[in-house]
């Protein structure tokens, strides 16, 4: 594929994977505590997972994986918060039909909800939100 053949591309997808790593063991902490400590129920504490997760994911990627040149960052932050409602509502698909429809804990069901997005994700904040080399196209929010 084109799109991820030349180096910078390759090394962002790896910096990439590295964040989303930290991120899925971030959610996976708090999803624990969320519902063992907490006593969240399972939509609730993979809610509250999910959100301190994309946050790590936002800080990282935005400052270390996917750095970007753009200034209107008000307006990058927005595209983010847009990403992470496409990424929560593909995940939260996903958990449920592992939690209710395999019958997976939730854990497990968290974990298989991550690979679904994670092409989707990182094509929107490589290429849109988080793209590399955009001059200063963009006024500052």
């Amino acid at each position: 594929m084109k799109l991820i053949s030349d180096r910078e591309t390759q090394g962002r997808a790896a910096r990439f994977l590295v964040v989303g790593g930290a991120s899925f063991a971030v959610q996976v902490a708090v999803m624990k505590m969320a519902s063992d400590v907490v006593g969240l129920g399972a939509n609730g504490a993979f809610t509250v997972s999910f959100g301190c997760s994309t946050l790590t994911h936002y800080l990282l990627n935005r400052f270390w994986a996917l750095p970007s040149a753009r200034v209107d960052t008000g307006r990058q932050a927005k595209e983010y918060l847009g990403t992470a409602v496409i990424s929560w509502v593909i995940n939260l698909a996903v958990f449920r039909l592992c939690l209710d429809g395999l019958g997976l804990g939730k854990v497990w069901a968290t974990a298989a909800a991550v690979p679904p997005s994670t092409v989707v994700v990182f094509l929107l904040l490589n290429y849109r939100v988080f793209r590399a080399g955009a001059g200063g196209g963009g006024r500052r929010s």
